[in-house]
């Protein structure tokens, strides 16, 4: 009997590994046809889900009904599993270069717990060939096995959206591979049970790396040319969002728009496919200036609108900025790489004074992160008020909000990153992207 007739027989186990935005909804899903093994390191979150609530404010606690899935922070209960997917973040350090410890540390886990017959398969997004040459060799040096012979591989690179309820695990194509054709085939046909958008078949473990590293560097190279743009437009005394609009209208004109890319995916994924470039002593050009400019907004953003407070003849050291958003973007609480961060160091490093309210962000970990907390309400008394984040309650201001909490300044300035408001205020000095 292959694996995934005894998965769907409930005589072997699914694991996931990593119960983050990405391997929480997977699990619950296998969960509702399979038995599953949900494991997280951090013991406190493992809690929360035990008690029906997610961590990442993703998920409601019905998601969890009608799952057949045990929740552990002991690497122990791993060895109850046949089937593992990986599916722990992989960062960046601070020098822009991978930071694979996450993924290797899983593997070792995983690696313990393997027995002959079972299947590993990393969700993580990687540079191509890392699954082979980084984590394959764990997986066999810590369970003594033989990939191939004793245990199967695959990699299916994830595709969930955070804040995203349209596009899920189940309505997203799921690109598959697997070491031979017999893994590919179980693999394909596990995913199956859980995507009804059906399944893609790679070749090769290396396509499908490759395939997913590619959709996130495609997106960071097209927002750095509207972002590039919007710098250019800017000089000119044009608003870039209106001639979005008018080249928009031809059919094959593709629709991206200008802003702060931060985030775990777009803002790090191509440093992984630089970093696994330059061994083929190959260094990227396209692709490191995307990077470049996409990095560099924030601080662009903090400049533009110091140059506005000294044109209205502010007293930098005693204006007063109000910032409204602070996680990498709209709508979740994620704030990993939120480059709003960037902002607000560079207006502080003016001397200004920077408010910061988000409604779904914590301040804790805000303040653990990047050295500076959430208040709890807005004042009266601002030069300025940067939306940075397009949450949706922000959709609900109008010009005489954002007066409300200018009112006591001469010729106050809106400052809209992603230009949700345009075309919406008259009466206040008004810049966007």
């Amino acid at each position: 009997m292959n694996i995934y007739d005894k998965l769907l027989k409930k005589d072997a186990v699914l694991s996931v590994i990593g119960l983050g935005y990405v391997g929480l909804p997977i699990a619950l899903e296998f969960a509702k046809k399979i038995k599953v093994v949900g494991f997280d390191i951090k013991a406190d979150r493992v809690e929360k889900m035990k008690n029906k609530i997610d961590p990442n404010n993703e998920l409601c606690s019905e998601d969890f009904n009608g799952t057949d899935i045990y929740f552990t922070s002991n690497p122990e209960d791993l060895k109850k599993a046949n089937f593992h997917i990986i599916g722990v973040p992989t960062p960046i350090n601070n020098y822009n270069l991978p930071d694979l410890t996450p993924v290797l540390s899983a593997s070792e886990a995983v690696g313990k717990a393997l027995k002959k017959g079972d299947y590993v398969v990393y969700e993580s997004t990687v540079y191509p060939g890392c699954t082979e040459e980084d984590c394959i060799p764990i997986l066999e040096k810590q369970s003594g096995l033989k990939c191939g012979t004793d245990f199967k591989v695959g990699y299916s690179p994830e595709r969930i959206n955070p804040g995203d309820k349209e596009h899920t695990i189940t309505t997203i194509v799921k690109v598959v591979s697997g070491n031979d054709d017999v893994a590919l085939e179980n693999i394909a046909k596990t995913y199956e049970l859980v995507v009804k958008a059906g399944v893609h078949k790679a070749p090769s473990l290396k396509v499908a790396e490759a395939a997913k590293i590619i959709e996130n560097t495609q997106r960071d190279v097209n927002i750095a040319l509207m972002n590039e743009l919007s710098i250019i437009f800017n000089r000119m005394n044009i608003n870039t969002y209106d001639v979005l609009e008018a080249a928009g209208t031809k059919w094959n004109f593709l629709k991206f728009f200008p802003g702060l890319v931060g985030g775990h995916c777009i803002g790090v994924d191509p440093y992984y496919l630089v970093y696994k470039a330059k061994e083929f002593r190959y260094h990227p050009q396209i692709i490191n200036s995307g990077r470049f400019v996409n990095d560099s907004m924030g601080f662009y953003a903090a400049k533009q609108l110091v140059k506005k407070l000294i044109a209205a003849g502010k007293n930098i050291l005693q204006s007063k900025i109000l910032v409204m958003g602070a996680t990498f973007k709209e709508n979740v609480t994620d704030i990993r790489n939120s480059k709003v961060a960037d902002v607000i160091c560079e207006l502080k490093s003016y001397g200004t004074h920077v408010d910061v309210v988000d409604p779904y962000a914590d301040s804790k970990e805000i303040e653990e992160e990047y050295d500076f907390s959430l208040i709890d309400k807005p004042k009266n008394d601002y030069d300025a008020v940067v939306v940075a984040v397009n949450h949706a309650p922000y959709y609900e201001y109008t010009e005489e909000d954002f007066k409300k909490l200018m009112s006591k300044t001469k010729q106050p300035i809106l400052v809209d990153i992603k230009g949700i408001f345009r075309n919406k205020i008259n009466n206040i000095q008004y810049w966007s992207f």
